[in-house]
């Protein structure tokens, strides 16, 4: 490790930073939360306590810079909180939307708002590749410890060995999870929902229709013995069908802390896809969803990108996703403040067309749809809420019922999906004659240590995946002298669509050398 090395980035982190370098990331990897705090605040000291958060958890002051081919973390500025009085309206919105440089940093922010005499709001965001929603506990548990002066910062094992130990796990894991992928795995070519526009797994803006799941979710979820996650992922399972989804899919966020990793701050989380095929009574299916998942959770570290390949770069795995985290813990007490935080903060972006994103406290779920404005309208997505909600009262009340005869929606017309290729990212250069080509088709043959690779070859085709594009990047610019961007493996992922960007990079530099 030379100095100023962290270690290599996870799987996680190199997804993200991928998606950032392809114009597929941007807001939708903002994690905003905020603490509202009422009372005699000790200003100077909650800020050194912020400071401080970032020696305790060094991966909140780290950037993520590439070096031989390879993603690496490294030590970035740190975390420099602020104090500011709220001076207009918009600041909080503002702050969330202020962009974040991956390679420089930095990738958390602390702003300390005055909000009035005995009023603040603490503000933090933090990238995505830093971060995750059981980071937010970690934090919030560890800032109002400094601050009740319980605890000091002490640094905790590096994000970097656990990211390591992780990746071991992974490569172990690989051909199991390729078997066990290859049969479920399909891309989601169609959508049905009311009113939809079309399906996306590409991030845009959101607005938000917040959803009452009543009392009877634990209650419901006991009596099916499943969990609340479980039962949750059933319900929007029955429901996508209803609407005329045969067989649905829904990518859900897993988490991949151990025991080791469970109070560190960091992205330990993937996303994978469930796909079903409703049937049965409720019960029946809600058993076997449960059944599906926990076959799943012998892999859930296996980015399915990484175990199949043929898949490209994108924010989301399916059009429609699920996010549920259950927080047991009671929230931060700061010493003579009263406290409230937002735990589930919008950062006005969604990565598909429609998330469900649950957060089930001590107080109760609180849930909330996430849609696509350009893709679905309001009323559209009040109505999804409205029949999922419905539908969740219903299999309380008669889990044995078949699925048919719950009280369903009204079955409507799916909307088909834009082809890959119209990705929105420009086109590239053609005309790289064959002796280029050939070289480049070694590069790949080398990379991914195959026998043969052709000229029309999909990289995704034949297994690629963020990984190998770094590593293939790398390879060309110490041969060839030129940086290809990542843009053309997505907008042309073969060996003749980067030989041509390469022909045209130098001839660029042909015509520089002229000048």
């Amino acid at each position: 490790m030379i100095r100023g090395d962290l270690g290599p980035a996870s799987p996680a982190q190199h997804g993200m930073w991928l998606t950032e370098r392809v114009g597929a990331g941007g807001l939708v990897h903002h994690m905003p939360l905020a603490v509202w705090l009422d009372g005699p605040l000790d200003v100077e000291h909650l800020l050194a306590d912020c400071a401080a958060m970032a020696r305790r958890h060094p991966l909140l002051g780290a950037v993520l810079v590439e070096r031989g081919g390879e993603l690496r973390l490294a030590p970035g500025a740190g975390v420099s909180p602020i104090a500011v009085a709220e001076s207009e309206g918009g600041w909080l919105e503002r702050e969330i939307r202020r962009g974040f440089d991956l390679a420089r940093g930095p990738l958390a922010r602390f702003t300390l708002v005055r909000l009035g005499p005995g009023r603040h709001v603490l503000l933090v965001v933090v990238h995505h590749a830093v971060f995750d929603g059981a980071s937010k506990d970690i934090l919030l548990r560890d800032l109002a410890a400094a601050y009740n002066g319980r605890s000091t910062p002490v640094p905790l094992r590096a994000y970097a060995e656990a990211a390591a130990e992780e990746r071991a796990r992974i490569e172990a894991k690989m051909a199991g999870a390729a078997r066990f992928w290859r049969p479920r795995w399909r891309e989601t070519g169609e959508l049905a929902l009311p009113g939809l526009v079309r399906p996306s797994v590409r991030p845009g803006p959101a607005e938000a229709v917040d959803l009452v799941l009543g009392d009877g979710l634990a209650d419901t979820a006991k009596r099916l013995k499943v969990t609340r996650f479980e039962l949750l992922l059933t319900t929007l399972h029955v429901l996508l069908r209803a609407y005329g989804n045969e067989r649905p899919v829904v990518a859900v966020d897993l988490s991949t802390r151990t025991r080791a990793s469970r109070d560190l701050i960091g992205p330990f989380v993937n996303e994978l896809p469930v796909a079903t095929e409703p049937r049965g009574t409720f019960a029946e299916f809600a058993r076997w969803v449960r059944g599906e998942l926990r076959a799943m959770y012998a892999y859930r570290e296996v980015p399915i990108a990484r175990a199949l390949g043929g898949i490209s770069p994108r924010s989301a795995l399916a059009p429609v996703s699920f996010s549920y985290r259950q927080r047991t813990a009671p929230g931060p007490v700061f010493a003579g403040l009263e406290t409230r935080v937002e735990w589930m903060m919008a950062n006005g972006a969604v990565r598909n067309t429609l998330h469900l994103q649950v957060v089930d406290g001590p107080g109760g779920p609180a849930a909330r749809l996430l849609f696509n404005p350009e893709l679905l309208s309001r009323d559209d997505c009040a109505r999804i809420g409205e029949d999922l909600c419905g539908l969740l009262l219903a299999a309380g009340e008669h889990p044995g019922a078949a699925l048919e005869d719950l009280p369903l929606p009204t079955r409507v017309a799916a909307a088909a999906q834009a082809p890959r290729a119209d990705t929105g990212l420009p086109a590239y250069a053609e005309g790289a004659d064959a002796g280029l080509i050939g070289e480049v088709c070694a590069i790949w043959r080398e990379v991914m240590a195959l026998d043969a690779v052709e000229p029309g070859d999909d990289l995704f085709d034949l297994g690629g995946h963020s990984l190998t594009i770094t590593e293939i990047i790398g390879r060309v610019r110490d041969r060839m002298g030129v940086e290809v961007p990542f843009e053309v493996f997505i907008d042309d992922p073969t060996p003749t669509g980067v030989a041509a960007e390469i022909a045209a990079l130098l001839g660029g530099d042909a015509e520089e050398d002229r000048c």
